[in-house]
């Protein structure tokens, strides 16, 4: 007696909801309705396919690898590792308009950014900002926590130590003299790496909040002067430095310089010769790994990328061609049967 009222007591009430007798809709798939509909898909991601293949043909991309392995390399004496301080100049020629605004980009191959110990070798809260992380980094940063005297160092980690510090100066020949190329380094980094995720600590001037600290085993130079022509850029909110720690996906990928859109240069880089100078800093031979640098501009779809496009005109091709087996098919099988 007890047992039937619990049962009871349980029982969900006698509603359409509670006992599923809600109205419901469900579609009836025949061939007249997944026939044209494979065609019309099909037809959809062709046409998409399309417009971006033929969009990415029209990005000019232009690619210079400086590693300086090869002899006859410009920056074949910047390789060795005992040199250093060294500057080397690439020359390269543009036949026409390189159509702007043109990107800058630095590109490294077979760095896997992606390595889970290197990914985790961080301090959030010290780059937020947090003093106290400042004199005590997490152990995520171990072994780039302390240096040999038990100095804390800021910013910690494997990522921040291994920022990406060569640098380029742009030159345009004309009647064999040069005239630099003003390259743009603002914004170059997301928005909220740079007004939400990443924040200096509140202390003027900023390098009181790195004493007793130390800077990275491989960095030339503190992080409160990165910048040493813009106060404002310098710290935890480094344009140069927030591109870098938004680590790559794939092992050869390329991150944002610098823009070129200023002066005579808005609607692009004009034909002619050009000379870029680069101060070779950043060693690449002990994993066999290679730098380049790139010129780009970009679409309303973004940078060059083909890929895109033919895997839409694959997809749409394969729906295509699955609507006419599936016709076949059907007129073979079912059109007797209706008759």
């Amino acid at each position: 007696m007890v047992k039937e009222e619990k049962e009871i007591a349980n029982r969900p009430d006698n509603t359409a909801f509670t006992q599923q007798r809600l109205p419901a809709w469900q579609p009836m798939l025949s061939a007249g309705i997944v026939i044209p509909g494979f065609v019309l898909i099909g037809l959809a991601f062709i046409g998409i396919g399309v417009a971006l293949f033929v969009t990415s043909r029209s990005i000019t991309v232009l690619e210079i690898d400086y590693t300086g392995i090869e002899k006859d390399s410009a920056c074949f004496k910047c390789s060795n590792a005992d040199v250093k301080n060294c500057v080397c100049n690439l020359e390269f020629s543009i036949d026409s308009l390189f159509e702007g605004p043109v990107f800058f980009y630095y590109g490294l191959s077979n760095y896997f950014q992606n390595y889970r110990k290197y990914a985790a070798s961080r301090d959030d809260e010290q780059l937020s900002g947090d003093l106290d992380a400042f004199t005590a980094p997490s152990d995520s940063c171990s072994p780039y926590d302390y240096n040999g005297n038990d100095k804390p160092i800021v910013p910690c980690g494997a990522i921040a130590n291994s920022m990406f510090n060569d640098t380029f100066v742009l030159y345009r020949v004309v009647n064999g003299a040069n005239k630099l190329v003003p390259l743009d380094g603002k914004g170059i980094a997301w928005w909220t790496d740079y007004n939400v995720k990443f924040r200096n600590p509140s202390v003027t001037p900023l390098k009181n909040a790195f004493n007793n600290t130390v800077k990275p085993i491989f960095w030339p130079k503190p992080a409160y002067q990165l910048d040493a022509s813009d106060p404002a850029n310098n710290g935890f909110i480094n344009q140069d430095f927030l591109v870098w720690m938004r680590r790559a996906a794939l092992p050869d990928f390329r991150k944002l310089y610098r823009r070129i859109t200023d002066g005579e240069y808005a609607k692009g880089l004009p034909a002619g010769n050009y000379s870029l100078t680069i101060a070779y800093n950043y060693p690449v031979q002990s994993f066999e790994g290679r730098k380049k640098v790139v010129f780009s501009n970009v679409s309303w779809m973004g940078g060059k990328n083909e890929f895109l496009g033919i895997a839409y005109l694959v997809v749409g091709s394969l729906c295509v061609l699955m609507s006419i087996v599936m016709l076949i098919v059907y007129a073979k099988f079912k059109f007797p049967e209706e008759d």
